[in-house]
C-alpha cells in the first residue's frame, strides 16, 4: 500500500465498523448482476480491512474484485453506519494503478482529457474519419463500431460526434436579450460528453438561461471534472486537473451568481468528491479552496427550480405535449447530491409523467474499467433497467447524465425498446420554442 493512503486511511476500522447486517447486499448493483459475497460491499469492506492487515495479498485476483464495483453508492445510501465504501474502493484503486499500471488506451484518453486543445484535435479528426470504423446506428442513438476496438467491442454502441464542440461553438460572453441595471450572470460547466457528443444539452440550457434574461459566461479553459480518471485510481490526473479547474474558476467565480453543471457526475465530482480527494490526500489548503468554489457550483435543473420562476413560466407559457416522460436517477445525482424531484418539477407541467418500477436502480454505466475490460457486467446491469423502461410505454427517458445516456442507449437497443433517451434540459428548451 503507497505510504500516503496508508497514513490516511484505516481500512481495518471500517471492516469493524461494519455491523454485517447485509442490508447493503440486495441494493448492490455488481451483486444483482454477480451474486457472490466477495464482491457485495459487506465482501468489499472484508476484503480491504485483511488488505490494510497484510492478510491480503495484491494480486491479479483482488485487483478484479477491487474494480468490479460499479461505485453507484447504493451501499452507502442505505448503510446504518455510513460507511464510505466507495470511497475506500476508489483509494484502493490507486495502489492498484501503482502496482499494476494503468492501460495505455486509458492513460491515452486522461491524457487527452487533461489537454483540451489536443482533445480538440482528436475528435475533430474523429468525425471527420468517423465511418471509417463507425457506422450509423439505424435507431439514431450514436455510431455502432464496425469491428473490435482496444476500448470497445464490434457492435457497440457509442455516442454520436458533434463537428464542433460545445465550447467552441459558443462566445464567451452571451448577454441576456434584456440588459437590466443587475443581470444574474451564469457560468457553465458543460461535461465531456455535452461539449463532444450531446452537444445539444448545452445549446439547450443556453436556451433555458436566455428566456429567463440570464448573462451566460462560458469558461472556454475549463477541464475535465476528474471523473474517470478518479474512478479509475489515476490520481495525479485528478490532482492536475482539480488543480488546474479550481485556480481557474478562482478567477472568474465572484463575479458570477453562479455555476450550473447539466452533468450529475460531474456535479457530484466538483461538489463532493474534489474536497474528499484533497481531504484524504492530506493537502488542507486544497481542501478549503475546493470548498469554497463549491458553493456556488450547482447541477443545472436543481438551480432552476430552486432560483428562477422557470417552472411557473413553463406552467403558463410553455408547449404542452402529449408524449410521456419516465425519469431516471441517476446515482450521482439521487444518492450523492440529494437532487431528484427538481428535474421532475419542471418537466411535469409540460409533459405527461409516469415512473418506472425503481427510477433509483444504477443503470450500469460504473466508469471507465466498466466500460471496457467488464462490459459484460454493463451489459447484465443495464438490461433489467431497458425493461423497466419499456414496461412504463413512456416515449422519452430522462436524466441529467451523459453516462446514464450512454449506457441506457446502448441496453434499449439491446432490447429493442423504442423509447427515446432526451436530457431533461432538452425536453424543457423544447418546450419553450415558439
Amino acid at each position: 500500500m503507497s505510504k500516503n493512503i496508508e497514513e490516511i486511511f484505516n481500512f481495518s476500522e471500517t471492516s469493524d465498523d461494519c455491523i454485517k447486517c447485509g442490508k447493503c447486499i440486495p441494493v448492490c448493483t455488481i451483486h444483482q448482476v454477480n451474486p457472490d459475497e466477495t464482491t457485495s460491499p459487506r465482501g468489499f469492506i472484508e476484503l480491504l480491512g485483511a488488505y490494510q492487515q497484510g492478510h491480503l495479498e495484491l494480486d491479479k485476483n483482488a485487483k478484479n474484485i477491487f474494480e468490479s464495483c460499479f461505485l453507484c453508492t447504493n451501499c452507502v445510501d442505505v448503510c446504518p453506519n455510513s460507511l464510505a465504501t466507495d470511497m475506500v474502493i476508489e483509494e484502493v484503486r490507486a495502489d492498484i494503478a501503482d502496482k499494476f499500471g494503468i492501460a495505455w488506451f486509458k492513460r491515452g484518453f486522461f491524457f487527452l482529457l487533461r489537454n483540451r486543445k489536443i482533445m480538440d484535435f482528436v475528435m475533430k479528426f474523429g468525425y471527420m474519419f468517423k465511418t471509417c470504423a463507425l457506422a450509423q446506428d439505424d435507431k439514431d442513438r450514436g455510431l455502432r463500431a464496425r469491428f473490435s476496438l482496444p476500448m470497445v467491442k464490434k457492435g457497440r454502441l457509442l455516442p454520436s460526434m458533434a463537428k464542433t464542440s460545445f465550447l467552441n461553438s459558443y462566445p464567451e460572453e452571451i448577454p441576456a436579450p434584456i440588459q437590466e441595471k443587475k443581470n444574474t450572470r451564469i457560468a457553465l460547466f458543460i461535461g465531456c460528453l455535452a461539449n463532444y457528443n450531446y452537444t445539444g444539452i448545452g445549446d439547450s440550457l443556453v436556451h433555458i438561461l436566455k428566456e429567463l434574461n440570464i448573462d451566460v459566461f462560458i469558461p472556454k479553459k475549463q477541464l475535465c471534472c476528474g471523473a474517470p480518471a478518479y474512478f479509475t485510481g489515476d490520481m495525479s490526473s485528478v490532482e492536475y486537473m482539480t488543480k488546474k479547474n479550481i485556480e481557474y474558476f478562482e478567477s472568474f467565480m465572484d463575479e458570477c451568481d453562479a455555476m450550473l453543471i447539466p452533468e450529475a457526475t460531474c456535479s457530484a465530482m466538483i461538489t463532493h468528491d474534489w474536497e474528499v480527494f484533497f481531504k484524504n490526500h492530506n493537502m488542507p489548503e486544497w481542501e478549503a479552496r475546493a470548498k469554497k468554489v463549491a458553493e456556488k457550483i450547482y447541477m443545472a435543473t436543481a438551480w432552476l427550480d430552486d432560483n428562477t420562476d422557470l417552472q411557473q413560466i413553463l406552467k403558463e407559457k410553455g408547449k404542452k405535449f402529449d408524449e410521456a416522460v419516465t425519469y431516471h436517477d441517476p446515482c450521482h445525482a439521487r444518492k450523492v447530491q440529494g437532487i431528484y424531484q427538481q428535474p421532475r418539477n419542471l418537466l411535469a407541467p409540460n409533459y405527461p409523467m409516469v415512473e418506472m418500477s425503481d427510477p433509483n436502480r444504477c443503470c450500469g454505466f460504473g466508469g471507465v474499467t466498466m466500460q471496457t475490460e467488464k462490459f459484460h457486467f454493463a451489459e447484465a446491469a443495464g438490461k433489467p433497467k431497458a425493461a423497466m423502461i419499456k414496461e412504463t410505454k413512456a416515449h422519452y427517458v430522462s436524466a441529467e447524465c451523459s453516462a446514464c445516456r450512454m449506457q441506457l442507449s446502448e441496453a434499449m437497443n439491446n432490447a429493442e425498446v423504442e423509447t427515446i433517451f432526451k436530457n431533461p434540459l432538452e425536453l424543457i428548451s423544447e418546450s419553450l420554442k415558439d
